[in-house]
């Protein structure tokens, strides 16, 4: 297909889409001719991707680049992969001054060993949450991680994971990855919330 047909299938406007080729997020297509270049279904899917990143994961162009070069260096596995666009995803914690920290931190290194969990040392969901319970130790907050590790784990291990076509292309791995990560993410918060409502209701709503 011309460069016209992949703007219209994949509703990318063709600046856009050549924005994406000059910047190297979407890779060429097949010269035909001196000004005229054929592009076909890999297109589609890594503008779908590109997309996805974008519009869903809220990325930035920098770190789409990165997401879209792990995709594309075929020597990386792919839960490498899948750990960048992943570690993209997350917002950039930087470790505090002090001892709270420091517990948190400690606190969240054993969770990881007593659960068994593969998550690299370096990864920054550990900081991440570290960095939340700090906050909610200083709110106050009763803190009981035990209700959200098995719900998380029985929702990833039986149903998130299992969407992610991990033997199909690598982009259309990732894009799977990134909207479940964000989507199945806001589902779950809007669930947790109507039920919060509901479960007061029940519990303070006079009974006739």
């Amino acid at each position: 297909m011309r460069i016209s047909e992949l703007s219209v299938k994949s509703g990318v406007a063709l600046p856009t889409v050549k924005y994406y080729l000059r910047e190297g997020l979407l890779h060429q297509g097949v010269q035909t001719a001196a000004t005229r270049a054929e592009y076909d279904e890999s297109h589609l899917r890594r503008l779908r991707l590109i997309r996805a990143l974008l519009e869903v994961g809220r990325l930035p162009v920098a770190a789409i680049k990165q997401v879209i070069e792990a995709v594309e260096d075929d020597s990386l596995p792919i839960h490498k992969m899948l750990g960048t666009a992943h570690y993209a995803l997350g917002p950039t914690v930087e470790p505090e001054p002090g001892e709270d920290w420091r517990l948190a931190r400690e606190e969240v290194d054993r969770l990881v060993a007593d659960l068994g969990w593969d998550i690299h040392p370096a990864a920054p969901t550990r900081d991440e949450l570290a960095q939340t319970l700090v906050r909610m130790r200083q709110l106050g907050l009763h803190i009981d991680l035990k209700p959200y590790v098995e719900a998380t784990t029985k929702l990833v291990s039986e149903f998130e994971m299992g969407l992610v076509p991990f033997q199909g292309p690598r982009d259309a791995a990732v894009e799977a990855l990134v909207l479940g990560t964000v989507l199945y993410g806001k589902v779950f918060d809007t669930l947790r919330r109507m039920a919060q409502e509901s479960e007061s209701a029940r519990r303070l709503r006079p009974h006739p």
